[in-house]
Protein backbone atom coordinates (compact mmCIF):
# COMPACT_ATOMS: atom_id res chain seq x y z
CA UNK A 1 0.00 0.00 0.00
CA UNK A 2 1.26 3.43 -0.92
CA UNK A 3 2.14 5.61 2.06
CA UNK A 4 1.26 9.27 2.11
CA UNK A 5 4.01 11.81 2.42
CA UNK A 6 2.82 14.65 4.63
CA UNK A 7 5.04 17.06 2.71
CA UNK A 8 3.49 16.08 -0.63
CA UNK A 9 0.93 18.54 -1.95
CA UNK A 10 -2.52 17.11 -2.57
CA UNK A 11 -3.31 16.38 -6.19
CA UNK A 12 -5.35 19.06 -7.93
CA UNK A 13 -8.91 18.02 -8.71
CA UNK A 14 -9.45 17.00 -12.29
CA UNK A 15 -10.84 19.89 -14.29
CA UNK A 16 -13.39 18.02 -16.31
CA UNK A 17 -15.52 21.13 -16.75
CA UNK A 18 -13.03 22.97 -18.90
CA UNK A 19 -11.33 22.42 -22.19
CA UNK A 20 -8.19 23.85 -23.73
CA UNK A 21 -8.60 27.58 -24.10
CA UNK A 22 -10.79 27.90 -21.01
CA UNK A 23 -14.11 27.11 -22.70
CA UNK A 24 -16.55 24.76 -21.07
CA UNK A 25 -17.75 21.89 -23.24
CA UNK A 26 -21.26 23.32 -23.37
CA UNK A 27 -20.02 26.75 -24.39
CA UNK A 28 -17.77 25.40 -27.13
CA UNK A 29 -20.60 23.25 -28.48
CA UNK A 30 -23.01 26.21 -28.40
CA UNK A 31 -20.48 28.39 -30.22
CA UNK A 32 -20.21 25.77 -32.94
CA UNK A 33 -23.99 25.63 -33.28
CA UNK A 34 -24.11 29.42 -33.56
CA UNK A 35 -21.53 29.33 -36.36
CA UNK A 36 -23.42 26.51 -38.09
CA UNK A 37 -26.69 28.46 -37.77
CA UNK A 38 -25.13 31.54 -39.35
CA UNK A 39 -23.83 29.42 -42.23
CA UNK A 40 -27.28 27.85 -42.70
CA UNK A 41 -28.92 31.29 -42.73
CA UNK A 42 -26.47 32.52 -45.37
CA UNK A 43 -27.15 29.44 -47.52
CA UNK A 44 -30.92 29.89 -47.12
CA UNK A 45 -30.61 33.55 -48.15
CA UNK A 46 -28.72 32.57 -51.31
CA UNK A 47 -31.40 29.99 -52.15
CA UNK A 48 -34.10 32.60 -51.60
CA UNK A 49 -32.49 34.89 -54.17
CA UNK A 50 -31.82 32.10 -56.69
CA UNK A 51 -35.23 30.42 -56.69
CA UNK A 52 -38.36 31.98 -58.10
CA UNK A 53 -40.69 31.90 -61.08
CA UNK A 54 -37.58 32.00 -63.25
CA UNK A 55 -34.58 30.26 -61.61
CA UNK A 56 -31.23 32.04 -61.62
CA UNK A 57 -27.65 30.99 -60.93
CA UNK A 58 -25.22 32.29 -58.34
CA UNK A 59 -23.51 34.21 -61.12
CA UNK A 60 -26.81 35.89 -62.02
CA UNK A 61 -27.41 36.91 -58.41
CA UNK A 62 -23.87 38.25 -58.03
CA UNK A 63 -24.20 40.22 -61.27
CA UNK A 64 -27.56 41.66 -60.21
CA UNK A 65 -26.35 42.78 -56.79
CA UNK A 66 -22.91 44.16 -57.63
CA UNK A 67 -22.70 44.86 -61.38
CA UNK A 68 -26.27 45.38 -62.64
CA UNK A 69 -26.83 46.51 -66.20
CA UNK A 70 -30.63 46.74 -66.25
CA UNK A 71 -31.34 43.23 -67.50
CA UNK A 72 -34.63 41.56 -66.58
CA UNK A 73 -32.95 39.19 -64.11
CA UNK A 74 -31.11 42.09 -62.50
CA UNK A 75 -34.40 43.86 -61.87
CA UNK A 76 -36.02 40.67 -60.60
CA UNK A 77 -33.28 40.03 -58.06
CA UNK A 78 -32.82 43.65 -56.94
CA UNK A 79 -36.45 44.75 -56.88
CA UNK A 80 -38.22 41.55 -55.79
CA UNK A 81 -36.03 38.81 -54.35
CA UNK A 82 -33.50 40.86 -52.41
CA UNK A 83 -36.10 42.95 -50.49
CA UNK A 84 -38.14 39.80 -49.82
CA UNK A 85 -35.08 37.99 -48.50
CA UNK A 86 -34.21 40.87 -46.17
CA UNK A 87 -37.82 40.98 -44.97
CA UNK A 88 -37.79 37.22 -44.27
CA UNK A 89 -34.55 37.55 -42.27
CA UNK A 90 -35.93 40.43 -40.18
CA UNK A 91 -39.29 38.75 -39.55
CA UNK A 92 -37.60 35.45 -38.67
CA UNK A 93 -35.24 37.15 -36.21
CA UNK A 94 -38.21 38.86 -34.56
CA UNK A 95 -40.21 35.63 -34.26
CA UNK A 96 -37.25 33.61 -32.98
CA UNK A 97 -36.36 36.16 -30.29
CA UNK A 98 -39.98 36.72 -29.26
CA UNK A 99 -40.62 32.96 -29.01
CA UNK A 100 -37.56 32.36 -26.81
CA UNK A 101 -38.48 35.28 -24.53
CA UNK A 102 -42.16 34.37 -24.11
CA UNK A 103 -41.39 30.74 -23.29
CA UNK A 104 -38.76 31.83 -20.80
CA UNK A 105 -40.93 34.37 -19.02
CA UNK A 106 -44.09 32.25 -18.88
CA UNK A 107 -42.23 28.97 -18.18
CA UNK A 108 -44.61 27.47 -20.72
CA UNK A 109 -43.12 25.16 -23.40
CA UNK A 110 -46.09 25.64 -25.73
CA UNK A 111 -46.22 29.42 -25.48
CA UNK A 112 -45.79 31.60 -28.54
CA UNK A 113 -45.94 35.37 -29.06
CA UNK A 114 -49.64 35.16 -29.88
CA UNK A 115 -50.26 34.18 -26.25
CA UNK A 116 -50.17 37.88 -25.28
CA UNK A 117 -53.03 38.72 -27.64
CA UNK A 118 -50.67 40.23 -30.21
CA UNK A 119 -52.15 38.56 -33.30
CA UNK A 120 -55.76 39.18 -32.38
CA UNK A 121 -55.03 42.74 -31.27
CA UNK A 122 -53.52 43.43 -34.68
CA UNK A 123 -56.49 41.80 -36.43
CA UNK A 124 -58.95 43.89 -34.40
CA UNK A 125 -57.19 47.13 -35.35
CA UNK A 126 -57.22 46.23 -39.06
CA UNK A 127 -60.85 45.13 -39.30
CA UNK A 128 -62.04 48.08 -37.18
CA UNK A 129 -60.31 50.58 -39.46
CA UNK A 130 -61.63 48.80 -42.56
CA UNK A 131 -65.19 48.78 -41.24
CA UNK A 132 -65.01 52.50 -40.44
CA UNK A 133 -62.98 53.88 -43.36
CA UNK A 134 -63.32 51.29 -46.13
CA UNK A 135 -60.34 49.80 -47.95
CA UNK A 136 -57.04 50.54 -46.19
CA UNK A 137 -53.68 50.71 -48.09
CA UNK A 138 -51.09 48.03 -47.37
CA UNK A 139 -48.72 50.32 -45.45
CA UNK A 140 -51.57 51.70 -43.34
CA UNK A 141 -52.66 48.11 -42.62
CA UNK A 142 -49.18 47.28 -41.39
CA UNK A 143 -49.04 50.29 -39.08
CA UNK A 144 -52.52 49.51 -37.76
CA UNK A 145 -51.42 45.95 -37.06
CA UNK A 146 -48.44 47.24 -35.09
CA UNK A 147 -50.61 49.65 -33.09
CA UNK A 148 -53.15 46.92 -32.31
CA UNK A 149 -50.44 44.50 -31.23
CA UNK A 150 -48.93 47.11 -28.91
CA UNK A 151 -52.31 47.98 -27.40
CA UNK A 152 -53.20 44.32 -26.75
CA UNK A 153 -49.84 43.59 -25.10
CA UNK A 154 -50.04 46.65 -22.87
CA UNK A 155 -53.54 45.62 -21.81
CA UNK A 156 -52.37 42.07 -21.01
CA UNK A 157 -49.48 43.34 -18.91
CA UNK A 158 -51.71 45.86 -17.10
CA UNK A 159 -54.24 43.16 -16.23
CA UNK A 160 -51.54 40.71 -15.17
CA UNK A 161 -49.79 43.32 -13.00
CA UNK A 162 -53.03 44.19 -11.22
CA UNK A 163 -53.16 40.74 -9.58
CA UNK A 164 -52.18 40.33 -5.93
CA UNK A 165 -48.78 38.83 -6.68
CA UNK A 166 -48.07 41.00 -9.71
CA UNK A 167 -47.28 39.90 -13.25
CA UNK A 168 -46.51 36.24 -12.66
CA UNK A 169 -46.37 33.69 -15.51
CA UNK A 170 -49.82 32.39 -14.54
CA UNK A 171 -51.49 35.81 -14.44
CA UNK A 172 -49.91 36.80 -17.75
CA UNK A 173 -51.12 33.62 -19.47
CA UNK A 174 -54.64 34.07 -18.08
CA UNK A 175 -54.72 37.76 -19.01
CA UNK A 176 -53.44 36.91 -22.49
CA UNK A 177 -56.13 34.27 -22.95
CA UNK A 178 -58.81 36.73 -21.82
CA UNK A 179 -57.65 39.54 -24.11
CA UNK A 180 -57.27 37.12 -27.04
CA UNK A 181 -60.82 35.84 -26.52
CA UNK A 182 -62.17 39.39 -26.28
CA UNK A 183 -60.41 40.54 -29.46
CA UNK A 184 -61.45 37.38 -31.31
CA UNK A 185 -65.09 37.96 -30.39
CA UNK A 186 -64.96 41.59 -31.54
CA UNK A 187 -63.25 40.62 -34.80
CA UNK A 188 -65.89 37.97 -35.48
CA UNK A 189 -68.68 40.44 -34.81
CA UNK A 190 -67.21 43.09 -37.12
CA UNK A 191 -66.50 40.78 -40.07
CA UNK A 192 -70.00 39.31 -39.90
CA UNK A 193 -71.42 42.80 -40.39
CA UNK A 194 -68.92 44.13 -42.92
CA UNK A 195 -67.85 42.36 -46.12
CA UNK A 196 -64.86 44.65 -46.73
CA UNK A 197 -63.50 43.88 -43.28
CA UNK A 198 -63.92 40.15 -43.95
CA UNK A 199 -62.00 40.35 -47.24
CA UNK A 200 -59.20 42.36 -45.62
CA UNK A 201 -58.94 39.95 -42.70
CA UNK A 202 -58.80 36.96 -45.06
CA UNK A 203 -55.90 38.41 -47.02
CA UNK A 204 -54.00 39.53 -43.90
CA UNK A 205 -54.41 36.27 -41.97
CA UNK A 206 -52.69 34.19 -44.66
CA UNK A 207 -49.25 35.37 -43.56
CA UNK A 208 -47.03 36.26 -46.48
CA UNK A 209 -43.80 38.10 -47.33
CA UNK A 210 -44.90 39.15 -50.82
CA UNK A 211 -45.26 42.87 -51.47
CA UNK A 212 -44.57 44.04 -47.91
CA UNK A 213 -40.94 45.14 -48.09
CA UNK A 214 -41.84 48.85 -47.84
CA UNK A 215 -42.94 48.31 -44.24
CA UNK A 216 -39.37 47.65 -43.09
CA UNK A 217 -38.32 51.25 -43.66
CA UNK A 218 -40.94 52.36 -41.12
CA UNK A 219 -40.58 49.83 -38.31
CA UNK A 220 -36.83 49.11 -38.24
CA UNK A 221 -36.32 51.28 -35.11
CA UNK A 222 -38.81 49.09 -33.23
CA UNK A 223 -36.99 45.94 -34.36
CA UNK A 224 -33.65 47.32 -33.16
CA UNK A 225 -35.15 48.40 -29.83
CA UNK A 226 -36.73 44.98 -29.30
CA UNK A 227 -33.48 43.17 -30.10
CA UNK A 228 -31.50 45.36 -27.69
CA UNK A 229 -34.03 44.74 -24.91
CA UNK A 230 -33.86 40.99 -25.62
CA UNK A 231 -30.08 41.05 -25.14
CA UNK A 232 -30.45 43.06 -21.92
CA UNK A 233 -32.93 40.45 -20.70
CA UNK A 234 -30.49 37.53 -21.00
CA UNK A 235 -29.01 37.68 -17.48
CA UNK A 236 -32.40 38.15 -15.73
CA UNK A 237 -33.86 35.24 -17.73
CA UNK A 238 -31.03 32.93 -16.65
CA UNK A 239 -31.71 33.92 -13.04
CA UNK A 240 -35.49 33.56 -13.38
CA UNK A 241 -35.04 30.05 -14.79
CA UNK A 242 -33.80 29.09 -11.28
CA UNK A 243 -36.96 30.46 -9.67
CA UNK A 244 -38.18 33.91 -8.65
CA UNK A 245 -36.80 33.63 -5.09
CA UNK A 246 -33.36 32.68 -6.36
CA UNK A 247 -33.45 35.53 -8.88
CA UNK A 248 -34.24 38.01 -6.10
CA UNK A 249 -31.37 36.66 -3.98
CA UNK A 250 -29.07 37.27 -6.96
CA UNK A 251 -30.12 40.92 -7.09
CA UNK A 252 -32.60 40.65 -9.97
CA UNK A 253 -35.78 42.72 -9.87
CA UNK A 254 -38.43 40.28 -11.07
CA UNK A 255 -40.89 43.02 -12.01
CA UNK A 256 -38.30 44.98 -13.98
CA UNK A 257 -37.04 41.83 -15.73
CA UNK A 258 -40.55 40.83 -16.82
CA UNK A 259 -41.40 44.38 -17.87
CA UNK A 260 -38.29 44.57 -20.07
CA UNK A 261 -38.94 41.09 -21.46
CA UNK A 262 -42.58 41.75 -22.30
CA UNK A 263 -41.69 45.08 -23.89
CA UNK A 264 -39.17 43.28 -26.09
CA UNK A 265 -41.72 40.58 -26.96
CA UNK A 266 -44.30 43.22 -27.88
CA UNK A 267 -41.92 45.17 -30.11
CA UNK A 268 -40.54 42.07 -31.83
CA UNK A 269 -43.79 40.15 -32.28
CA UNK A 270 -45.64 43.31 -33.28
CA UNK A 271 -42.96 44.01 -35.89
CA UNK A 272 -43.18 40.44 -37.23
CA UNK A 273 -46.97 40.66 -37.52
CA UNK A 274 -46.61 44.01 -39.26
CA UNK A 275 -44.12 42.62 -41.81
CA UNK A 276 -45.63 39.22 -42.55
CA UNK A 277 -48.98 38.79 -40.82
CA UNK A 278 -49.73 36.16 -38.16
CA UNK A 279 -47.28 33.38 -39.05
CA UNK A 280 -48.02 30.28 -36.98
CA UNK A 281 -45.49 27.87 -35.44
CA UNK A 282 -42.32 29.91 -36.06
CA UNK A 283 -42.21 31.48 -32.61
CA UNK A 284 -43.28 28.15 -31.12
CA UNK A 285 -40.83 25.80 -32.85
CA UNK A 286 -37.65 27.87 -32.98
CA UNK A 287 -36.95 27.95 -29.20
CA UNK A 288 -37.45 24.16 -28.96
CA UNK A 289 -35.06 23.50 -31.83
CA UNK A 290 -32.50 25.92 -30.42
CA UNK A 291 -32.76 24.58 -26.87
CA UNK A 292 -32.06 21.08 -28.16
CA UNK A 293 -28.87 22.38 -29.80
CA UNK A 294 -27.46 24.85 -27.30
CA UNK A 295 -29.05 23.94 -23.97
CA UNK A 296 -31.01 26.28 -21.67
CA UNK A 297 -28.37 29.04 -21.28
CA UNK A 298 -29.96 32.21 -22.66
CA UNK A 299 -26.55 33.66 -23.53
CA UNK A 300 -26.60 31.22 -26.44
CA UNK A 301 -30.32 30.52 -26.72
CA UNK A 302 -31.17 34.12 -27.62
CA UNK A 303 -28.69 34.67 -30.51
CA UNK A 304 -29.11 31.16 -31.96
CA UNK A 305 -32.92 31.53 -31.80
CA UNK A 306 -32.67 34.74 -33.81
CA UNK A 307 -30.54 33.12 -36.52
CA UNK A 308 -32.63 29.91 -36.56
CA UNK A 309 -35.84 31.90 -36.91
CA UNK A 310 -34.46 33.73 -39.93
CA UNK A 311 -33.29 30.45 -41.50
CA UNK A 312 -36.65 28.76 -40.92
CA UNK A 313 -38.61 31.60 -42.49
CA UNK A 314 -36.28 31.79 -45.50
CA UNK A 315 -36.55 28.06 -46.16
CA UNK A 316 -40.35 28.06 -45.76
CA UNK A 317 -40.74 31.01 -48.13
CA UNK A 318 -38.45 29.40 -50.72
CA UNK A 319 -40.26 26.06 -50.41
CA UNK A 320 -43.57 27.80 -51.05
CA UNK A 321 -42.23 29.11 -54.36
CA UNK A 322 -41.03 25.65 -55.39
CA UNK A 323 -44.10 23.63 -54.38
CA UNK A 324 -46.69 25.73 -56.22
CA UNK A 325 -44.62 26.89 -59.20
CA UNK A 326 -45.36 28.98 -61.25
CA UNK A 327 -47.46 30.40 -58.40
CA UNK A 328 -46.52 30.21 -54.73
CA UNK A 329 -47.77 29.12 -51.32
CA UNK A 330 -47.55 31.71 -48.56
CA UNK A 331 -44.97 31.18 -45.86
CA UNK A 332 -47.71 30.89 -43.23
CA UNK A 333 -49.29 27.92 -45.02
CA UNK A 334 -45.94 26.15 -45.49
CA UNK A 335 -44.98 26.55 -41.83
CA UNK A 336 -48.39 25.38 -40.66
CA UNK A 337 -48.23 22.22 -42.79
CA UNK A 338 -44.61 21.40 -41.93
CA UNK A 339 -44.61 22.69 -38.37
CA UNK A 340 -47.60 20.84 -36.94
CA UNK A 341 -46.24 17.27 -37.22
CA UNK A 342 -42.76 18.40 -36.21
CA UNK A 343 -44.12 20.02 -33.07
CA UNK A 344 -46.09 16.88 -32.24
CA UNK A 345 -42.79 14.97 -32.47
CA UNK A 346 -41.12 17.49 -30.16
CA UNK A 347 -44.00 17.39 -27.69
CA UNK A 348 -43.69 13.60 -27.41
CA UNK A 349 -40.05 13.97 -26.36
CA UNK A 350 -40.46 15.02 -22.77
CA UNK A 351 -36.90 16.26 -22.35
CA UNK A 352 -37.31 18.84 -25.10
CA UNK A 353 -40.82 19.91 -24.11
CA UNK A 354 -39.93 20.68 -20.49
CA UNK A 355 -38.61 24.07 -19.38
Amino acid sequence: MKTLDPTEAPAAPERTATLRGGLRPGRRSAARWLAASLAAMAAAAVLSMCIGGQPSSLEDVWHALFTPDGAVMDLTVRELRWPRTVLAVCAGICLGLAGALIQGHTRNPVADPGLLGINQGAALAIVSATALAGEVPALAQALLAFAGALAASVLVFAIGSAARHGATPVTLVLAGAAVTALCSGLVAGIVLLNDHALDTLRFWQVGSLAGRSDVLSVIWPFICAGAILAVLNIRPLNALSLGADTAVSLGISVFRARAVGLTAITLLAGSAVTMAGPIAFAGLLVPHITRALTGPDYRWLIPVSAVTGATLLLLADTAGRVIARPGELSVGVVLAVAGAPFFVHLARRRRLATL
